[in-house]
């Protein structure tokens, strides 16, 4: 087994409790004396670092999700001094204003030591060549799959977004062994190597994440790269990238490291924490980020805590289940609630079925509709995809099959739910 910090990643549970403890305390006195935003909102709820319990207090700290980084856009809830901030992250969303994460010198190095854990947990070591493919810039996946790697001391092919015949290739003139995209990038490498008539015989991992990351999907990844494939688990308000954890070669859920991070699985719309086991929404409190530290955030991700205990692979950080949706994606038809994620689950089960497809939201004087377009081979008819939903959503939404190639593509994340009125649809 490969680990990028042994000691760390093998801690007791009561070393990490501990740990987790002693962190707590510190990052409300170091937000509580920094921020005024962090002070007031403290002071409100009755937490003063003076008399702060630690873990046994943590449900007295009040919530936060993306509203309070919005409202104080772009830096009014940083806890240093602008001059100590070395980067700055934004989110990939393209409505509203977006969240803005700053980071110190402590901060990347904070980022690169959770990046690379992920890394080794996959079964990198030195020298593997680790291709980039997610775009640097203001999106954090680039830079944080970069610094990782560095970290790690990988062989790092710097590829970005886009051009997906020139990554193929680069990925067979450097001996790719480590590919690192966002989720709907890899059928898109495979719909083009299959293109180019193309192998990548020396790819050995591949790490995915930004976005639902079904089963099935990762079942086909693996099988048509003939790799490995992991969940990784970060976001903008956590610092990026990795830093939350990733899946190890068990499988058996995502470890999410609890040295720098406490997390909760809430009842939605509610502050109760629900018990191990049961869905909920993810809620997390880092402890060693130094320019903007989040406390209790909702993720709005839907999860549960699939285990305490010792991983098989020797690892001893909680594990929760891969993310099955986002609140806010939730979709409500004909009085059944699902996610994206869900018909992804069901259309992929469907022989034939390519990883290509629209959910288009009808709407006809106030009665919502759903229609599913999805690219698929010869012998698949609506009728097939239409039965697969109805068994899996509880309705039967329309459904029309495509030949594969014909839906259109998007750079970057893949948007899979559009509107009737949208000129995209």
């Amino acid at each position: 087994m490969i680990y990028h910090n042994p000691e760390q990643e093998t801690l007791t549970r009561s070393q990490l409790t501990a740990l987790q403890d002693r962190r707590l305390k510190d990052i409300i006195r170091h937000v509580y004396t920094k921020n005024a935003v962090f002070r007031k909102r403290l002071e409100e709820a009755g937490v003063h670092p003076d008399t702060f319990r630690g873990l046994e207090e943590l449900e007295k700290i009040p919530t936060m999700n993306k509203k309070e980084f919005r409202e104080h856009f772009p830096l009014g809830m940083c806890c240093v001094d602008e001059r100590e901030i070395r980067e700055v992250h934004q989110s990939s969303g393209t409505s509203g204003t977006p969240v803005v994460m700053p980071y110190t010198a402590g901060d990347l190095a904070q980022w690169a030591e959770c990046m690379a854990r992920c890394y080794c947990m996959a079964g990198a070591v030195p020298g593997d060549v680790c291709q980039i493919t997610p775009s640097f810039g203001m999106f954090n996946g680039g830079f944080g799959m970069y610094h990782g790697a560095r970290a790690a001391n990988l062989f790092i092919v710097p590829a970005s977004a886009g051009n997906t015949e020139r990554q193929i290739r680069m990925a067979q003139s450097f001996g790719t062994k480590i590919l690192t995209a966002v989720v709907s990038y890899g059928p898109r490498i495979l719909e083009v190597m299959a293109q180019m008539n193309a192998t990548l015989p020396t790819l050995k991992i591949g790490i995915f994440g930004a976005e639902m990351f079904s089963d099935n999907m990762k079942k086909m990844l693996a099988e048509g790269f003939g790799i490995d494939a992991f969940d990784i688990y970060g976001m903008t308000e956590s610092g990026g990238v990795g830093t939350l954890g990733q899946d190890c070669p068990e499988h058996a859920g995502i470890h999410v490291w609890e040295d720098h991070y406490v997390v909760e699985i809430l009842k939605p719309g509610t502050h109760e924490v629900v018990p191990d086991g049961e869905l909920g929404e993810v809620t997390v409190t880092s402890l060693t980020r130094e320019a903007l530290p989040v406390l209790r955030f909702r993720t709005g991700d839907l999860s549960r805590i699939v285990s305490r205990e010792k991983c098989g692979c020797g690892r001893t950080h909680v594990r929760i289940a891969p993310v099955t949706g986002r609140l806010d994606d939730m979709l409500i038809i004909k009085g059944v609630n699902f996610f994206p994620s869900q018909v992804e689950q069901a259309l992929l089960e469907i022989p034939g079925v390519h990883p290509h497809y629209q959910i288009i939201i009808e709407d006809h004087h106030g009665v919502k509709d759903v229609h599913v377009n999805v690219e698929a081979e010869e012998g698949v008819t609506g009728y097939m995809v239409e039965k697969k939903l109805k068994e899996t959503l509880g309705f039967s939404p329309k459904g029309d099959v495509y030949q594969p190639g014909q839906l259109p593509r998007q750079a970057g994340k893949a948007q899979r739910v559009f509107y009737q009125d949208d000129p995209n649809a």
